[in-house]
């Protein structure tokens, strides 16, 4: 039972390489995609950074709950123009991405006291091993961000065709 906190990670992981794999690469992305998605993620980064560096007080809590809002409000930026470039399946999985961001987020919250040696919810799995879980997930979103960065900005090339739909 103490293991379902790690859960919205693994959907998280999942259901964006799904998105990446099936949908991005196929479409290619148009330079507002190539810029927000690693916004994105780098929000994302920002909670597991407060998480893992600030130490938990009950003063601090708005501070991580902003933080998480901002991150949560941010990913929905590009909905109004997806509905032009994105198949129906596309538009499904990001809907995912968005209900489970804020379970993550939330599951991330409130790992955040427990990491920091408090004993606030013990029905958390011991912070032995939340806060490798945490680091690790630091990690591969970091790559990710990393990926989204070079690949989408350095490396790909638009085809004509892809360039045409996205202006």
């Amino acid at each position: 039972m103490r293991a379902l906190v790690f859960l919205p990670f693994i959907i998280q992981a999942i259901v964006i390489a799904l998105d990446e794999y099936i949908f991005h690469i196929k479409r290619g992305l148009p330079k507002w995609e190539r810029i927000g998605h690693p916004l994105d993620t780098l929000s994302v980064i920002a909670c597991f950074a407060f998480v893992l560096f600030v130490p938990y007080e009950t003063g601090m809590i708005k501070y991580f709950v902003l933080t998480a809002i901002f991150s949560c409000l941010l990913i929905t930026k590009d909905e109004f123009v997806h509905k032009h470039h994105c198949p129906a399946a596309e538009q499904w999985l990001h809907a995912i991405l968005f209900v489970n961001h804020s379970v993550l987020l939330t599951a991330m919250g409130l790992m955040w006291p427990k990491i920091h040696g408090q004993e606030v919810f013990d029905w958390l799995p011991p912070a032995a091993s939340l806060v490798p879980f945490l680091w690790v997930q630091a990690f591969f979103a970091s790559l990710f961000f990393l990926y989204q960065v070079i690949y989408w900005n350095f490396i790909y090339t638009p085809s004509e065709v892809a360039h045409e739909n996205h202006q």
